[in-house]
């Protein structure tokens, strides 16, 4: 055997060594989790470890959690803890497909808002397994919680892309929050693999907060960072659109029914008395769209203008498509803190675009949601309307309800971002918004 051929051998037996220290390691900081949090069993199962070359000092691409021996091995000498919560830090990214959604955005941001997403549920957790000194980090959530009640990686990505934070600042928050490497995130991945990986981690995540709310509800006393986050990620999300069909009528409308129209009998009319066909489409169609239905604001303290006027803006979207609606529409749209502030008629999208360029929201007071009930009750005694099938009242959740179920479909539609659990009427209906069901603007 040659001298180089023995070096090269050596080497990679080196490598080896370094390499299976680097697995130990891992697994060692996995068991250490499992002790703390039994709750994380089946995701810290589901999370493998794998050498690999240009992750520093590891990075996951959704799926394993990948690690350079030699920049590990120099990790774990500054301290166990470091490398448990790299660990974590990477298998909250996985939970939270972070790794899934960072299509159309600002890379930068986006990778910075996940970490200040996942470091935030750590530092929340008070386990000495996991637990580094952060008074910058500190300041940090106390400035996302500004605005947002549970910082998720989303709610975070929207606060960067407003505050604009760049140059000296931005480096700053990279350098407080920055544990794992995140460069496969941005490497092509066969679209079933990353598909599989997605559902995956879905699953594990509504199982795993069962499990906090069930069986390790004394074992996740010390999560409820994790817990906000899980029970915001797990609601399912919803396409407004067809949600909006619960409150749709059947009704005549004047265009062609294709549906009945039967080309046999039309080829055949025309073939027999040349130029008059047996039978021609019908010129009514029955179809099923929205008539009339009742939007009701929160307008106290704690809901926000800006929330509002996104779920007017997407409502407004939606009622351009006269597919969805007739042609000649009811909605009345009430203001209402602890009363009624303001009743809107709108008949037409013309209207109901007036109505939002000129938007003024009335109250600010405290909220309650019986007189915004009571007051269609009024409005039904009146005959003011006539096939009323819904109602959505757009909330922080923060109110009374009232005691009586209404006579028609009722929604309370939250914001994920801003959401705490809430335990609507079980004759209600409890609809969590998401940024990316709210995201059309007026054109």
């Amino acid at each position: 055997m040659s001298f180089k051929i023995m070096v090269m051998y050596k080497e990679q037996e080196k490598y080896l060594k370094k390499e299976l220290l680097g697995t130990r390691i891992l697994n060692q900081a996995r068991n250490e989790l499992y002790l703390h949090m039994r709750f994380l069993d089946l995701a810290l199962g589901s999370f493998p470890v794998r050498a690999k070359e240009g992750v520093h000092p590891a990075g996951t691409d959704g799926g394993t959690l990948f690690f350079v021996p030699d920049d590990l091995l120099r990790l774990y000498q500054t301290g166990r803890v470091r490398v448990t919560r790299l660990y974590l830090h990477s298998l909250i990214h996985c939970l939270f497909c972070h790794p899934f959604y960072r299509k159309e955005r600002d890379i930068e941001y986006w990778n910075l808002a996940c970490d200040i997403a996942a470091e935030s549920v750590l530092d929340s957790l008070h386990l000495r397994c996991v637990h580094l000194p952060g008074t910058f980090r500190q300041a940090v959530y106390a400035r996302v919680k500004e605005r947002l009640t549970v910082p998720t990686a989303g709610g975070i990505y929207r606060e960067l892309c407003r505050m604009q934070i760049r140059g000296s600042e931005l480096a700053n928050w990279k350098q407080a929050f920055l544990v794992d490497d995140h460069s496969l995130w941005e490497q092509e991945q066969p679209p079933s693999r990353m598909e599989q990986n997605r559902k995956k981690w879905d699953n594990l995540r509504e199982r795993m907060e069962m499990d906090m709310e069930t069986f390790s509800k004394e074992a996740a006393e010390g999560s409820k960072g994790l817990l906000e986050q899980l029970r915001i990620e797990n609601h399912h999300r919803y396409d407004y659109r067809e949600f909006l069909r619960k409150f749709s009528v059947r009704k005549e409308e004047m265009q062609v029914d294709m549906d009945t129209f039967d080309y046999a009998f039309y080829h055949y009319g025309l073939s027999l008395y040349k130029n008059m066909p047996l039978i021609e489409p019908q010129e009514t169609k029955e179809v099923q769209k929205i008539e009339e239905f009742v939007i009701v604001i929160d307008t106290s303290m704690s809901c926000k203008a800006e929330l509002v006027r996104r779920f007017l803006e997407e409502t407004y979207s939606i009622l351009r498509e006269l597919e969805s609606f007739f042609r000649r529409i009811h909605i009345r749209i009430l203001q209402c803190d602890d009363r009624v502030q303001a009743d809107t008629e709108i008949t037409d999208q013309e209207e109901l675009r007036n109505y939002m360029e000129h938007l003024t929201i009335k109250g600010q007071g405290g909220t309650d949601f019986r007189p915004a009930f009571a007051y269609v009750e009024e409005l039904l005694a009146r005959k003011v309307f006539y096939h009323l099938k819904g109602l959505l009242y757009f909330t922080d959740g923060y109110g009374t309800f009232p005691a009586k179920m209404p006579p028609y479909e009722t929604a309370f539609l939250f914001f994920r971002d801003n959401y705490r659990d809430v335990d609507v009427p079980p004759w209600a209906i409890k609809l969590i918004l998401g940024p990316e069901e709210l995201k059309t603007a007026i054109p």
